[in-house]
C-alpha cells in the first residue's frame, strides 16, 4: 500500500527569497525544500560576495589611477587568499545558520533538502519524500546558461558558482560574455591582478543598456581589459596546462575561464509541465500581477517568474506573494513603479525606465538632458573625463521616462530619479523644488534635469 504523502498548509520551493517568511504566517505548517546551499544565490554566489570583491577591487584600481589627482600610489598587491577568505568566512556561517534556525528553531518549519519536482498539480516528489500543500510557492531561481562552443564541456571553466572561490588568482583569465556578471568579475580580476580577456558576441559590452552608455563603458572598460568583440570564440581546448581559446583573431591563453553569458529559470528541474504551469518560451513560469501562476494556489517569484534576475525585484515579489497566500480576499500586487538596477564594474552604470531608442522605438517624443561629472565641481575634483548622467523626459508630460548614470556612485546617484518617476514628479519638479547640496556629486543629476527642463 502506498503511504500518503505529507501534507503542509504551504510548500516553499527555494531558500533565497522564499526565505523571507513573514510573521504572520507564524500559525501555517510550511515546508521548505533546498536542493542546494540553503539562502540561495544572492547570498552565496551572486550578489553579496560578488560586490565584497568588487570594494577591494575598486580601491586598487582608484590607486592605478590616482596619477590625475597628482598623487603616485606605489602599486598595490592582491592578497587573493586573504580577500576570498574574509568574505565566505563571514557568508559560509550566514548560510550555515540560516539553515540551521530553519531546521531546529521553527517549530511550524519542516527543511527538506533535496530536488523538488511535480509529479502532478498536487503533488511533489522530494528524492523520494512525497509532499502536498494547500497553497505551493515557487522560488527556485535560476543558473548559469552554457553556450555550445566545441571543447568547452571537456576543457572544463567556471561559472559565477565558482568562480569566488578559486584557490589562487590567476595571472590570465578568459571571460566569454559581455553582461552584468562578464563586466563585474572582469573589474574584480583586472582590479586584482589578472591580465583578463574578454569574448563576446556583441560589439558593445552590456548591449541591452542604452547605447551611448555602453557605447562608453566598452571604451573606458576596454583600456584595462583585452576586448574581442563582434564574435564568440570558434573552440576551447587545452594544451600544456593552459586553457587555449580559439578566436577569429587568434589563438589567447588563459589559466582560468569564466562562462558569462546569461543565465536560465530552474523550471526544468521542477518538471513544472506535470504541475499544469503555463510557461513562457524561454522557460519562466507566467505568473499575474499577484505572482499567482496559472494553476490555483500556485505562486512564483525571483528569477523563474520573470526575466529581470535582481534580488530587490524577487523580495518584492516574495512579500506580496505570502501576503496574498495569506489574504486571499485582499491581494496585493508588486507596484513599486520603475525597476532600478545598477553594474557594479568600474566604471559602475545605473538604468532605470526606457533607453533612448526604446523610447524612440515605442512613439514617445522625448527630450534629452546630459551632463558630464567633469561639468560639475565634484567632477573638477574626481578629474573626470568619461562620466556623465543622461535623463529622458517625455516632452508631452514632463515625466522622466528613463534615467542612464555612469560613473563613481551611480547605483547612488540614481536614486532620486527612481523616487521621482514612482511618485509622478515631473522633471522640472525634481529640478528645481528641492535644494542639491553644492558641490557634492548629485549636482550631476541636476544638471542632466536642467538641461532637459530647458527644452520642454
Amino acid at each position: 500500500m502506498t503511504e500518503a504523502p505529507e501534507h503542509f498548509d504551504l510548500v516553499i520551493i527555494g531558500s533565497g527569497s522564499g526565505n523571507h517568511i513573514p510573521d504572520y504566517l507564524d500559525d501555517r505548517r510550511i515546508a521548505i525544500v533546498e536542493r542546494d546551499v540553503f539562502g540561495g544565490t544572492c547570498l552565496n554566489r551572486g550578489c553579496i560576495p560578488s560586490k565584497m570583491f568588487v570594494l577591494p577591487a575598486d580601491r586598487l584600481t582608484e590607486a592605478a589611477e590616482a596619477d590625475r589627482l597628482g598623487i603616485d600610489i606605489p602599486a598595490g598587491r592582491a592578497d587573493w587568499a586573504a580577500i576570498r577568505d574574509r568574505i565566505f568566512n563571514r557568508i559560509d556561517p550566514i548560510s550555515a545558520s540560516g539553515r540551521d534556525y530553519r531546521a531546529e528553531r521553527c517549530p511550524n518549519i519542516t527543511l527538506i533538502e533535496g530536488t523538488a519536482c511535480f509529479i502532478d498539480a498536487s503533488t511533489i516528489d522530494v528524492d523520494g519524500r512525497r509532499i502536498t500543500g494547500d497553497d505551493i510557492l515557487i522560488a527556485v531561481g535560476s543558473r548559469p546558461v552554457v553556450p555550445p562552443i566545441p571543447g568547452l564541456v571537456e576543457t572544463g571553466f567556471h561559472t559565477s558558482d565558482s568562480i569566488m572561490r578559486l584557490d589562487a588568482l590567476p595571472e590570465r583569465l578568459g571571460i566569454i560574455g559581455g553582461g552584468y556578471i562578464a563586466a563585474e568579475m572582469g573589474h574584480v580580476f583586472a582590479g586584482l591582478g589578472s591580465r583578463v580577456s574578454m569574448f563576446n558576441r556583441s560589439d558593445r559590452l552590456l548591449s541591452s543598456h542604452d547605447h551611448e552608455i555602453s557605447q562608453r563603458f566598452t571604451e573606458v572598460f576596454g583600456r584595462r581589459v583585452d576586448l574581442h568583440l563582434g564574435h564568440l570564440p570558434t573552440r576551447v581546448e587545452r594544451r600544456d596546462g593552459s586553457i587555449v581559446v580559439h578566436d577569429p583573431e587568434g589563438e589567447i591563453v588563459v589559466d582560468q575561464l569564466l562562462v558569462a553569458t546569461g543565465r536560465e529559470p530552474n523550471s526544468d528541474l521542477l518538471e513544472a509541465e506535470r504541475a499544469g504551469l503555463t510557461m513562457h518560451h524561454h522557460g519562466t513560469i507566467v505568473v499575474d500581477e499577484f505572482q499567482r501562476t496559472s494553476v490555483p494556489r500556485m505562486w512564483a517569484v525571483g528569477d523563474v517568474a520573470n526575466n529581470n534576475n535582481l534580488k530587490h525585484v524577487a523580495n518584492a515579489e516574495a512579500h506580496a506573494a505570502f501576503w496574498n497566500i495569506a489574504h486571499p480576499d485582499d491581494l496585493h500586487r508588486v507596484d513599486l513603479g520603475p525597476i532600478p538596477a545598477a553594474v557594479f564594474s568600474h566604471p559602475q552604470i545605473a538604468a532605470v525606465g526606457v533607453t533612448e531608442s526604446e523610447a524612440s522605438e515605442q512613439g514617445i517624443d522625448v527630450v534629452i538632458g546630459r551632463r558630464d561629472y567633469g561639468g560639475t565641481a565634484y567632477g573638477w575634483a574626481l578629474a573626470d573625463e568619461t562620466s556623465f548622467a543622461k535623463v529622458i523626459v517625455d516632452r508631452s508630460t514632463g515625466f522622466v521616462v528613463g534615467a542612464h548614470i555612469i560613473g563613481p556612485q551611480a547605483a547612488t546617484l540614481i536614486q532620486p530619479l527612481v523616487q521621482g518617476m514612482r511618485f509622478g514628479q515631473t522633471a522640472r519638479e525634481l529640478a528645481e523644488d528641492v535644494y542639491y547640496i553644492h558641490p557634492a556629486l548629485t549636482e550631476v543629476v541636476e544638471n542632466a534635469l536642467l538641461e532637459a527642463v530647458g527644452q520642454l
